[in-house]
């Protein structure tokens, strides 16, 4: 996915003072998980992961090159998801999957 995610996670989660097993709490996820993450072992990493990274640990540049109004868009549906995510997991999942999946096709159609 990216170039040294695990390397940027680790550097980032001791810069803010975590410690493994508790930045994984926070996280959500295993501390093995976490471990095999940051060490390259495992390149999985999903969406719902990938904004806590970056809620906790500012990891991905965002320079959304948008209008005011896309960017207010994308901002509510990120609070409707967390909100719906705290309501239904397996309906905020199942959102999220299809957006991932949808983006990814449309992505490699403009490749092709």
């Amino acid at each position: 996915m990216l170039d040294n995610l695990g390397g940027e996670i680790r550097e980032l989660r001791i810069q803010k003072g975590f410690g493994l097993n508790e930045f994984a709490k926070i996280l959500d996820i295993s501390p093995s998980y976490l471990s095999q993450l940051e060490t390259g072992k495992t390149e999985n990493v999903n969406f719902t992961l990938l904004q806590r990274l970056q809620e906790e640990l500012a990891l991905l540049p965002l320079n959304l090159e948008t209008n005011d109004e896309t960017t207010a868009r994308l901002n509510r549906a990120v609070q409707q998801v967390k909100t719906l995510q705290r309501i239904d997991k397996e309906a905020a999942e199942f959102l999220l999957h299809n957006l991932e999946s949808s983006i990814e096709w449309f992505m490699n159609k403009k490749l092709r």
